[in-house]
């Protein structure tokens, strides 16, 4: 049965959904939103993430260890990036991501949660077995499991294209300096703990090492390859505790 807690967890999500649909509405038709829209997302992403790094971490603790296995946990990451865009001016796109996560996270609560209460559950698969999922719930979780790989690709073009963004917002003076700088920080952590970001790196380094050698432009070539060493360097240190070894395989 799920708790008060769960259902907390669950309502942030749900803020968040309807309040990035009403702000994205508003951004695509080129209409007027209020702030609060953007405010109320983030409201809603703090909820939720504040209860699940509660869960996953416990009490906070005031020692080094503690302060470790916080920052390196995913779900403080987002929670502190959340932190810093609910403080910070609007910007859009950063809505994107974590719109994603409450879509997948309110329709997987939906399914298990809320559903049962409302649609009977299907006969037994077998005689005297537990009875099956409502067949609308069943199609949920085969669309949640189908689809959830794609979206998290999504998410880490999405992110991307945010550092791009806020780059590129800090040169014009449209966002903070500290914006890119915490942003970069942020997408090294996704880099060694997400297979979809290194994937999504990995395709538009690509990409951009083939725009860069088709220009033939020994300036262009080596200004992007000081870049890129300068990328590696910075990147390269270890930011996340050694993988633990392999787990012999037990048939």
């Amino acid at each position: 049965m799920a708790t008060t807690q769960h259902y907390l967890w669950a309502s942030g999500h749900f803020i968040l959904l309807a309040s990035a649909i009403r702000y994205f509405l508003a951004w695509i038709t080129f209409k007027s939103v209020s702030a609060w829209w953007y405010k109320a997302c983030y409201t809603g992403a703090l909820v939720s993430y504040a209860i699940v790094c509660q869960k996953s971490l416990g009490v906070p603790q005031p020692n080094l260890a503690y302060l470790r296995r916080a920052l390196l946990d995913e779900n403080v990451q987002y929670f502190l990036l959340a932190m810093f865009w609910f403080t910070s001016k609007p910007i859009t796109i950063t809505l994107i991501p974590y719109t994603i996560f409450s879509l997948f996270h309110a329709l997987t609560f939906t399914r298990t949660t809320l559903m049962p209460q409302f649609l009977p559950p299907g006969p037994p698969a077998t005689a005297g077995g537990q009875p099956t999922p409502h067949p609308f719930a069943k199609k949920l979780q085969v669309w949640v499991k189908a689809n959830y790989d794609t979206a998290m690709k999504a998410v880490a073009y999405a992110e991307l294209i945010i550092f791009i963004r806020v780059l590129l917002g800090a040169v014009t003076f449209q966002n903070s300096l500290l914006s890119p700088i915490i942003y970069a920080h942020f997408l090294r952590q996704r880099w060694y703990q997400s297979q979809f970001t290194r994937d999504a790196v990995g395709y538009a380094t690509g990409r951009i090492e083939s725009t860069v050698a088709a220009q033939q432009n020994p300036t262009l070539t080596r200004v992007y390859e000081q870049a890129r060493a300068f990328v590696q360097r910075w990147g390269g240190s270890n930011v996340a505790p050694a993988p633990p070894p392999p787990t012999p395989r037990r048939n």
